[in-house]
């Protein structure tokens, strides 16, 4: 006998992985929905929204799993009043996202996209050294916003640039500070010193909007922004006009808000960003351990066993 699960569009991978055990519902949350009366467990794959009201409509649901750390789309809390465990995949994405932070960096520091673009195009017939020069990533400052799991493995790799790490967190980690030799900033100082600000922190009420006009007034004109985190962190409109000002001279985003965003939005106009669709786990080994470990946690929660990567409410 198989199990009813509801998932969002997941990929052939999971469904193999999930195998003859389950029998996989598309996401329907519509009204006298089959999905939401039969469904034990839900896979959020794409991010779906995931609210008590929800969890409620689904009298059988035994179990959320998410494929991915960021469970901004589920109010953890309703699960949490309702009994209801939420597992996530946490740890092992680290190395795959800081090593896309790294990579946005250096594509936007060195001018990697525009370049690509020029390489290709029928006016680059001779070497020119006088264009597309970019900014020297070695010694100069990276301030990271988020010294969590992944914000620490940013630093790690920011050392061999010899760079100066600033960072900033609710509260100060000294054991960071020892161990990558970062300091700690107040935000305001991390944008005024900044050469490059990394956003490598969750999406929460504090976070959201945590990056608009007023910061980027604080930045350097020379500054560059990268934003791993989540779209809703970084003002969009604010994002947009500092670009086209030339307030700051770049910015290079792996989430936007909304995601993806509208195919004539005006920030897909400028040449001073670079944009990747949401490519921070997407590894071969990061995401074959993302799939393992979601697979893992709604295993657990249909069994009635806890779950291996739980999320608590904060």
């Amino acid at each position: 006998m198989t199990t009813p699960i509801m998932g969002d569009g997941l990929p052939a991978p999971l469904l193999e992985m999930l195998g003859d055990e389950y029998q996989v519902f598309p996401w329907d949350t519509s009204e006298g929905s089959e999905a939401l009366s039969t469904c034990l467990g839900v896979i959020t794959y794409g991010h779906p929204g995931v609210d008590g009201s929800l969890m409620d409509r689904m009298p059988n649901l035994r179990v959320i799993s998410n494929h991915g750390v960021g469970v901004d789309h589920i109010v953890v809390a309703d699960a949490h009043d309702r009994r209801l465990p939420v597992g996530n995949t946490p740890g092992c994405l680290d190395d795959a996202t800081a090593d896309m932070t790294m990579a946005l960096l250096m594509a936007s520091a060195r001018n990697v996209v525009i370049g690509d673009h020029f390489a290709r195009g029928p006016e680059f017939t001779h070497y020119d050294p006088s264009i597309l020069i970019g900014h020297e990533v070695t010694g100069s400052t990276l301030g990271i916003v988020g010294m969590g799991r992944i914000g620490k493995q940013v630093a790690k790799r920011a050392r061999a640039f010899n760079m100066k790490i600033l960072y900033h967190n609710r509260s100060r980690d000294e054991g960071a500070e020892e161990e990558l030799g970062v300091a700690f900033r107040s935000l305001d100082d991390l944008l005024k010193e900044s050469d490059f600000v990394a956003l490598n922190c969750p999406l929460t009420e504090e976070t959201t909007g945590l990056i608009g006009k007023a910061q980027f007034e604080l930045m350097k004109p020379s500054a560059t922004l990268i934003n791993m985190a989540r779209g809703p962190v970084v003002v969009t409109d604010d994002l947009y006009e500092t670009l086209k000002t030339g307030r700051i001279r770049s910015a290079a985003l792996d989430v936007t808000d909304p995601e993806p965003l509208p195919r004539d939005h005006s920030l897909l106009t400028l040449e001073n960003l670079v944009i990747a669709p949401h490519l921070g786990s997407a590894s071969h080994r990061t995401r074959q351990r993302m799939l393992e470990m979601t697979v893992q946690n709604l295993a657990a929660g249909l069994a009635g066993q806890s779950l291996p990567y739980p999320v608590l409410p904060k």
